[in-house]
């Protein structure tokens, strides 16, 4: 009896770590929710009024800064960044399902992480005990867990997955805030092949329409009675086949849209000359060197705390 518990245990806490980010996703943010963080709207906030290359730059030092010090920096950041969708357009609904995507993002990378992180790499992290949650059965070992589930391993998966909610928060201002066509003035002023520069600024452009075309074939799935009259707990199971039945519809969509903006560029003579004038050039404002300012304390924050043993680097003194 002690045995089957142990497998229906270590089974759910299995299932759990794709399950439940899997629940937010469908649940609370949905197809719509990710349209509503990955589509441009105009607002006149101080993230609309930046350079791009500026929100690219401030991006990287969120990045870096999160890479190389203590958790709880990133921790802050986090919270930071969070309450600043609040200046967007409609900010309350994108602090909404921004704050559902951390959730998700720290629950998802922590289980990603905890059970497979090797004891001796808990060492380098400055945990030198200890203290075993739950013991797998052998055979989970072929799924590259460690043999026991410790605490620290989860306090390490909680610490990785502030970092990286904080890259992802703060790479959806850059997207929320800036136009195809600024991005594309942006890498036009860096020298960068048109070509490339073409194939990014439809890039950007295309993740909102494919979630919005995803959405609306699943609504119109549901609307032909697609799991009509099923129990409510299995919706989400409905949801989950219904988005896959709408990757076909959608992939043909893509393709057609694709011909015809072939058919728009070359009718244009695009590329016809390495070079491209345009009308409004991009400088950089007052707010762009604040911001410029707010990277440098950052860049030094890091330092600091590298000196006083809140850093990433080896050996790891603190957390």
């Amino acid at each position: 009896m002690e045995s089957v518990i142990v497998e229906l245990v270590s089974w759910g806490l299995f299932i759990y770590g794709s399950l439940v980010p899997a629940l937010v996703v469908l649940l609370l943010i949905g197809i719509t929710g990710f349209v509503e963080i990955t589509r441009y709207e105009r607002g006149t906030s101080l993230y609309y009024r930046l350079n791009p290359l500026t929100k690219v730059l401030f991006g990287l030092t969120i990045t870096v800064v999160a890479s190389t010090t203590a958790w709880w920096i990133s921790a802050f950041m986090v919270t930071g960044l969070l309450l600043s969708y609040l200046s967007l357009h409609d900010g309350l609904r994108k602090f909404k399902y921004a704050s559902y995507t951390m959730f998700s993002t720290l629950v998802g990378v922590t289980w990603s992480t905890a059970p497979f992180t090797p004891y001796s790499t808990l060492e380098l992290a400055g945990f030198h005990q200890s203290t075993v949650l739950w013991t797998w059965p052998p055979y989970f070992q072929f799924f590259g867990y460690e043999p026991y589930l410790t605490l620290q391993q989860v306090i390490y998966g909680v610490q990785v997955s502030f970092r990286v909610a904080s890259v992802i928060i703060a790479s959806f201002i850059t997207i929320l805030t800036t136009t195809p066509s600024d991005l594309f003035r942006m890498l036009s002023k860096l020298k960068v092949p048109l070509a490339i520069s073409f194939a990014l600024t439809v890039a950007f452009t295309s993740v909102p329409k494919i979630f919005d075309l995803l959405d609306t074939s699943v609504k119109m799935q549901f609307l032909r009675g697609f799991g009509y009259g099923k129990p409510g707990f299995v919706r989400p199971f409905y949801m989950l086949a219904a988005l896959f039945l709408a990757i076909t519809p959608t992939v043909i969509y893509l393709a057609r849209a694709a011909k015809n903006l072939a058919i728009s560029v070359d009718t244009r003579a695009f590329m016809a000359k390495e070079g491209r004038t345009s009308l409004v050039e991009l400088g950089f404002s007052s707010h762009d060197y604040m911001m410029f300012g707010l990277m440098i304390g950052l860049v030094l924050l890091a330092v600091l705390a590298n000196l006083f043993g809140f850093g990433r680097t080896i050996p790891y003194t603190g957390l």
